[in-house]
C-alpha cells in the first residue's frame, strides 16, 4: 500500500482503550506491515521515544498531562518522526498551538473512518494530515493573523524555491538535492521562511506555499 515503505514504525497515543484500538486498526489499513506501538499515559510514551518512530498519532487530553507537551519532546529528541494529532479538540486555539509545536497533522476522531484513513495515507505522499473542518480554519486562521504582504515580499527566489519544495513535502535533504546546495544551507532558507512567515511548522508551511499560489520553477 502506498506510503507505508516509509512508515514503518508507528506510535499511538491514547489512554482510551477502545479509542487506542480503533486507531490501531485505522494505522494497520492505511500502512500495511507497519509495526504499531501503543501507550495510554504520557509517561509510558516518553520511556518509547528513542525507538526511531516513522510516525506519532498522539492524543492531547491524557490523564497523566498534556498531549502536545509530548509532541514537543518529541520533535526535540526525534525530529524525523512525524507528528499528527488524533482528538476530540477543535478549538481554534489549541489547533493553533498544536502547528506551533510542531504538528504536522491534526485529525478529529469525529470524523468518519475512512476519512481518517485517506487522511493518514496521504502523509506517504508529503501531504499533512488535516481533518478537512480543520484545513478550512487553518486557512481562515493565515487570512486574518497571515503576514503582510511585504513580509512575504522579502523573500528571497531562492527561498520561495524552498518554500514551494518544502510544502510540497520534500525533507531537507530531497531539496539539497533538487536544489544542488548544501543540506546545511537548506536549512539556514527554512529558518529565515520560517521567521519573514511567522511560522514553525512544515504544515503550516504546506499552507502558505498553497495560499502564494508557489510552484516549483518559479511560475505563481
Amino acid at each position: 500500500m502506498q506510503g507505508s515503505d516509509g512508515m514503518q514504525r508507528i506510535l499511538i497515543v491514547e489512554d482510551i482503550a477502545e479509542t487506542r484500538d480503533w486507531l490501531v486498526a485505522l494505522v494497520a489499513e492505511a500502512f500495511e506491515g507497519a509495526q504499531i506501538d501503543t501507550a495510554a499515559l504520557l509517561g509510558q510514551a516518553r520511556g518509547m521515544m528513542g525507538r526511531g518512530y516513522d510516525l506519532a498519532l498522539i492524543d492531547l487530553g491524557l490523564p497523566d498531562g498534556s498531549g502536545l507537551d509530548f509532541l514537543r519532546q518529541m520533535r526535540a529528541a526525534s525530529p524525523a518522526t512525524i507528528c499528527v494529532v488524533t482528538t476530540v479538540i477543535g478549538d481554534d486555539a489549541i489547533v493553533v498551538s498544536a502547528l506551533s509545536a510542531g504538528a504536522e497533522g491534526y485529525l478529529l476522531k469525529e470524523n468518519p473512518a475512512g476519512v481518517l484513513t485517506r487522511q493518514l495515507m496521504q502523509i506517504g505522499d508529503g501531504v499533512p494530515a488535516l481533518s478537512p473542518s480543520i484545513a478550512r480554519r487553518i486557512m481562515q486562521h493565515f487570512r486574518y493573523t497571515g503576514p503582510s504582504a511585504g513580509e512575504e515580499q522579502q523573500m528571497t527566489e531562492r527561498e520561495r524555491e524552498v518554500l514551494s519544495l518544502i510544502g510540497r513535502g520534500l525533507r531537507n535533504a530531497e531539496v539539497a538535492r533538487e536544489l544542488g546546495i548544501a543540506e546545511s544551507t537548506v536549512a539556514g532558507y527554512i529558518k529565515a521562511v520560517y521567521r519573514k512567515l511567522g511560522i514553525s511548522s512544515r504544515a503550516e508551511a504546506a499552507w502558505h506555499a498553497a495560499r502564494l499560489g508557489l510552484h516549483h520553477g518559479g511560475e505563481g
